[in-house]
């Protein structure tokens, strides 16, 4: 996940504004506890929403606490804590541990060579702690890093790779006993993962021709060197895929039995997901 999951926050209710804080902040929390400091810095806001979701599949209501933090010394800051919160934080240190070696391996860069030796025993212990979630996402990242070099156009099937990754960490995360929904969620993840792909191509196309680095996007629509117009050639059929993807989310989430925060969760899936796509892909054209 790659910070494109947010909420519409002028949207949220001042409640639900702190409750949305409360799960992120309790992100923070649980990979410092658990982890230390220095791995904070991968945090998005992408796993405030998987723990949202997660834990609004349980019954308990959330036992918010106020605390201090490294941030904010001063004030004290609403902090929630819960399975699916810790869930959330191993996500995102798994992911971006893969993101750093990639990173190292293919570009060379000297800061993903130092975040890899200091975040290897923490893999090492979510290795330990999840192994079939980091077995899963390691052969779904090696199918998408075999496209990548083999410079696949279609997108459909560079993106499958990542969507089968996000189908994974939905289904694999804290589920109440007696659970049935599963498929539902499944597609949540399978759906939002080929919208997040897919975005973070538009975002990087221009960055990806200046540089030569792999994108989908240049294949499958066989761009021209010097070509003036690119993304404005291709935003339109951009845009029908990425809301094509966000309307089948929906139509899964619809299909889940939510307890709690359900203003949160249905403010990001129905608004803050269409306002990032209609902002990054008006700007580009």
């Amino acid at each position: 996940m790659l910070g494109y999951v947010i909420a519409d926050k002028p949207e949220l209710k001042m409640r639900e504004f702190e409750v949305y804080s409360g799960y992120y902040c309790g992100v923070c929390k649980s990979i410092a506890r658990r982890y230390g400091q220095l791995p904070r810095m991968v945090l998005s806001y992408d796993a405030a929403f998987l723990a949202l979701l997660l834990a609004g599949l349980q019954r308990p209501e959330d036992q918010p606490s106020r605390e201090h933090c490294l941030i904010h010394p001063i004030k004290k800051k609403t902090i929630v804590k819960n399975e699916a919160i810790d869930y959330a934080a191993d996500v995102m240190l798994i992911l971006a541990w893969y993101k750093l070696l990639d990173d190292a391996h293919d570009e060379g860069k000297l800061y993903a060579k130092a975040a890899t030796a200091t975040l290897k025993g923490i893999y090492r212990k979510l290795r330990q702690a999840r192994p079939a979630l980091c077995q899963k996402v390691e052969e779904n990242l090696k199918a998408l890093s075999r496209l990548e070099e083999e410079k696949c156009a279609s997108l459909d099937q560079a993106a499958e790779a990542f969507a089968k990754i996000m189908e994974t960490i939905f289904e694999e995360g804290p589920l109440p006993e007696g659970f049935k929904e599963q498929e539902a969620l499944r597609r949540i993840g399978y759906h939002l993962g080929k919208w997040i792909y897919l975005m973070d191509a538009v975002d990087d196309v221009e960055e990806n021709i200046q540089s030569g680095a792999y994108n989908p996007l240049l294949y499958r629509f066989s761009y021209e060197l010097g070509e003036a117009d690119f993304q404005g050639r291709i935003m339109e059929t951009c845009r029908f895929n990425l809301f094509h993807y966000l309307g089948e989310m929906a139509k899964a989430a619809d299909l889940l039995t939510i307890w709690k925060n359900r203003g949160i969760i249905e403010n990001i899936i129905y608004k803050g997901l269409l306002r990032k796509t209609e902002d990054l892909t008006q700007k580009e054209e």
